[in-house]
C-alpha cells in the first residue's frame, strides 16, 4: 500500500519541514542541572519560534541525557519526556513526534500516546547494529505488538535506517535500500535517512534511491541546512536541528534567524 499520502495526512502539506526540540538534560542524567518545568519552558519557547518560522512539525528528543542507557530509558526519563511533550502539545498546535535515546522505542511509543503527539522516531526498528552504547537488536515485532497493546495505533512510526552513530558492518552486506525495504515490510510508517553523525548531511542520491524503492514516506534525518535544501526534494519531509542553533552545533541556543532561512530555503525548494 502506498504511504506517501501521509505526510500531506499528519503535516497539512504536501512535504513537511520539521524542527528539533533538544530537551535540556533531564532529571537522572549525568549533566542535569534545571527542573523539569525550566526544560518545559524552553521547549515550549522553542515551539513557538519554530512555528512562527514556518515549520509544519516539531520533534522531541532527549539530546542532552548523553551517555545514554542503551535499549531503555528509566522512569524519570520518561516522566519527564511525557510532561515536557504535554506542554508543547498544549502551547502550539503543530503535530508533534518523539524520540527516547537510546533506541528507547516503547519509551518513546508510551510518552507520544500519553502527550498526544503524532509520530516517534525510532533506531534499530529492523537489523541489528553497533551504536555507541552498544549491540542494538531489532525490535519492530515486539514495538508494533506494544503499540497496539496500549492502544497507541494513532501514533505513526519513523524508523532510522542505517542510523547515525552506528556501524553497520555486520549488515555490510545489506544495502541502505534493502534495509528500508525490510523496514516497510515489517509495517513501518515511514523510514529516515542520516549522515553519519549529527549534523553531518544525508547522501542526497542515496535519498532518492530510498524514496525511489519503497511505497513509505521517506525522511531525511541529519545535517540539512539553508544551503542544501534543495538537493532532498526526494524526501516527504525534513528534520532539522543542528542548522538551527547558534553557531549551527546542536548544543547551541536556538537561533530565529536560523530557523527563518532555513524555512525561506525549504519553500523555495
Amino acid at each position: 500500500m502506498d504511504q506517501r499520502g501521509l505526510v500531506p495526512a499528519l503535516f497539512g502539506v504536501p512535504r513537511a519541514l520539521i524542527g528539533m526540540l533538544h530537551a535540556g538534560a533531564l532529571p537522572g542524567a549525568p549533566l542535569s542541572s534545571d527542573p523539569v518545568g525550566a526544560s518545559c519552558e524552553r521547549a515550549v519557547a522553542e515551539a513557538r519560534l519554530l512555528a512562527a518560522a514556518g515549520f509544519h512539525g516539531l520533534l522531541l528528543e532527549n539530546m542532552h541525557d548523553r551517555p545514554y542507557v542503551r535499549g531503555a530509558a528509566p522512569p524519570e526519563t520518561v516522566a519527564a519526556m511525557a510532561v515536557i511533550a504535554h506542554e508543547v502539545r498544549r502551547a502550539v498546535a503543530l503535530p508533534l513526534g518523539v524520540q527516547v535515546l537510546a533506541a528507547a522505542n516503547k519509551e518513546a511509543i508510551a510518552v507520544a500516546h500519553a502527550a498526544g503527539a503524532s509520530f516517534v522516531r525510532v533506531e534499530g526498528f529492523v537489523f541489528a547494529h553497533v551504536g555507541d552504547e552498544g549491540v542494538h537488536q531489532s525490535d519492530a515485532g515486539t514495538l508494533l505488538r506494544y503499540r497496539r497493546a496500549i492502544g497507541a495505533d494513532a501514533v505513526r512510526v519513523f524508523a532510522d535506517v542505517k542510523k547515525k552513530h552506528s556501524s553497520h558492518s555486520l549488515t555490510a552486506d545489506v544495502s541502505l535500500v534493502e534495509t528500508a525495504r525490510a523496514a516497510e515490510f515489517f509495517l513501518a510508517d515511514g523510514v529516515i535517512v542520516t549522515g553519519t553523525a549529527t549534523g553531518q548531511p544525508a547522501d542526497a542520491r542515496e535519498v532518492a534511491e530510498v524514496a525511489a524503492a519503497t511505497a513509505l514516506p521517506t525522511l531525511v534525518g541529519s545535517g540539512v541546512d539553508a544551503h542544501n535544501v534543495a538537493s532532498y526534494r526526494a524526501a516527504d519531509a525534513l528534520i532539522v536541528g543542528s542548522a538551527l542553533k547558534a553557531g549551527g552545533h546542536w548544543t547551541g541556543a536556538l537561533d530565529e534567524s536560523r530557523c527563518a532561512a532555513v524555512a525561506r530555503a525549504f519553500r523555495a525548494a
